[in-house]
């Protein structure tokens, strides 16, 4: 679904939705006990997404139980399927949410790609930790 076409996105991806999906995606992390998440603001910075959400599990099984019950809690709260790359491996899973794009690891995959220094922007904060 292409970021330009706005009429097409649901009430969960504009304005308070964003703020409430990140929200959602944050504290379903949180709950699911995600080990170092950081949210990274991408509003203004890139159209990707307004917000990248990157964070830890202790293991593949972890990763992958994180990413499915985010998965089914988006799907719940917005009625809007999120997109998920990675989840037979469970190294890295991606799960695009729309407007908040989030990153599960395991340490050792996550220390390896360093997302977080390549999304850093100049000498603004880069990233928000919640955990």
């Amino acid at each position: 679904m292409p970021a330009t076409e706005p009429a097409d996105r649901p009430a969960a991806a504009t304005g308070d939705g964003v703020e409430a999906l990140h929200q959602l995606v944050l504290q379903s992390l949180d709950d699911d006990q995600a080990v170092d998440t950081i949210s990274i603001p991408l509003a203004g910075k890139s159209s990707i997404a307004d917000h990248m959400v990157i964070a830890s599990g202790r293991s593949t099984r972890q990763v992958a139980s994180m990413a499915s019950k985010l998965a089914e809690r988006i799907k719940g709260e917005t009625g809007r399927s999120a997109r998920i790359e990675g989840l037979p491996n469970a190294d890295w899973v991606l799960i695009d949410a729309g407007d908040v794009i989030v990153h599960l690891f395991r340490p050792e995959v996550r220390s390896f790609y360093n997302l977080e220094r390549m999304w850093s922007f100049g000498d603004a904060p880069a990233a928000t930790g919640t955990a």
